[in-house]
C-alpha cells in the first residue's frame, strides 16, 4: 500500500486524465491497458486471467481491492489517497472506490471463437459504450457463447462499456473481426447462418424465426448502430432478417433492449 502524496509520480501515469483511446495505445503495454472500476470488476477481471498493474483505492477500500486482486495481492501496489486528490489525478470521482489499471490482454482470432460457438452476437458500428457494456452483460446472462465487433465498433474495453456491463465484457469472449465479406464468408464456413435484426421489407417475425425448424443450428445474430441501423453491406450478408414485432405504433427499441428480446427468443 502506497499512500499518494505527488500526484506527478510517473507510476500514477495510468490514471492521470487518459483517455480510453490513449490507454488502449499505451506504448508501455504490449496490447495496452483499461481500468477496471469497482471490486466487483476487478475481481472478475483477475479471474479472467488479466494482469493488473496496479490500483487506485479510497481509505476504506483498501482490504477489499486486495481481496479482488486475489494471487496479485502480495505484488500489485494499491496507492492510496482521499478521494478529492483521487478526482484530480483521475479527472472522476471513484464512486465505487477502487480503480485497477490492467493490461489488455491478446484478442483471439475470429475462427478460434467460432471453433465451439452455437450463438454468436455480431455488433457493426455500434458507437455508444453504453450500449456495448449493456449488450454484453445480456450476452452473459442469457447465454450467447462469443461477441464479434466489427472494425468501427466502440471498444468494450472502454471504461464505461466495462462499468455498464458489470465487467462481463471480462467474461464474454470477443474479438474484432474484418469488414463484411471477410467476416461473412468466415461465418458461413463455419457452418454459421447470419440473421440481421433490422426494420426492412420483407423481414421475418422473430417469433416465427425462434419457431421455425429452418433455423440454423449455428447462428450469427447481427445487431446495428443506433439511428441508422445496419449497413447495406450487412443486410446483404444475412440469410434472413428478422424483426421484433411492435405494438401502439413504435418501431424499434435501443439497441441493447432489442439484443435482450432477440436473444431469448432465439436462446431456446
Amino acid at each position: 500500500m502506497i499512500e499518494i502524496d505527488d500526484l506527478s509520480d510517473p507510476r500514477l501515469a495510468d490514471y492521470s486524465h487518459q483517455t480510453d483511446v490513449a490507454l488502449r495505445k499505451a506504448q508501455h503495454s504490449e496490447h495496452g491497458i483499461y481500468l477496471a472500476e469497482s471490486a466487483l470488476v476487478l475481481e472478475r477481471a483477475v479471474r479472467a486471467g488479466h494482469m493488473p498493474r496496479s490500483v487506485l483505492a479510497l481509505g476504506g477500500s483498501v482490504e477489499a481491492a486486495a481481496q479482488a486482486l486475489g494471487p496479485y495481492a502480495a505484488t500489485t501496489p494499491i496507492f492510496v489517497g482521499p478521494g478529492e486528490l483521487l478526482a484530480e489525478l483521475t479527472g472522476y470521482i471513484l464512486h465505487r472506490g477502487i480503480v485497477a489499471a490492467m493490461n489488455r490482454p491478446a484478442l483471439a482470432t475470429v475462427e478460434e471463437l467460432l471453433a465451439d460457438a452455437r450463438l454468436v452476437v455480431v455488433l457493426e458500428n455500434v458507437a455508444d459504450p453504453t450500449n456495448v457494456g449493456a449488450i454484453f452483460r445480456t450476452v452473459a446472462a442469457i447465454g450467447a457463447d462469443a461477441v464479434l465487433v466489427t472494425p468501427r465498433c466502440s471498444d468494450p474495453f472502454y471504461r464505461r462499456a466495462i462499468r455498464v456491463s458489470m465487467g462481463t465484457v471480462l467474461q464474454v469472449p470477443w474479438t474484432r473481426t474484418g469488414d463484411w465479406p471477410e467476416l461473412a464468408a468466415t461465418l458461413h464456413g463455419a457452418g454459421f447462418g447470419i440473421a440481421a435484426l433490422a426494420l426492412a421489407e420483407g423481414a421475418v417475425s422473430l417469433r416465427d424465426f425462434a419457431a421455425s425448424a429452418a433455423r440454423p443450428a449455428r447462428l450469427a445474430l447481427v445487431l446495428g448502430a443506433e439511428g441508422d441501423g445496419l449497413t447495406p453491406e450487412a443486410l446483404a450478408a444475412a440469410d434472413t432478417i428478422v424483426s421484433i414485432p411492435m405494438a401502439h405504433g413504435i418501431d424499434s427499441l435501443n439497441v441493447a433492449a432489442a439484443s435482450a428480446v432477440a436473444l431469448w427468443a432465439v436462446s431456446g
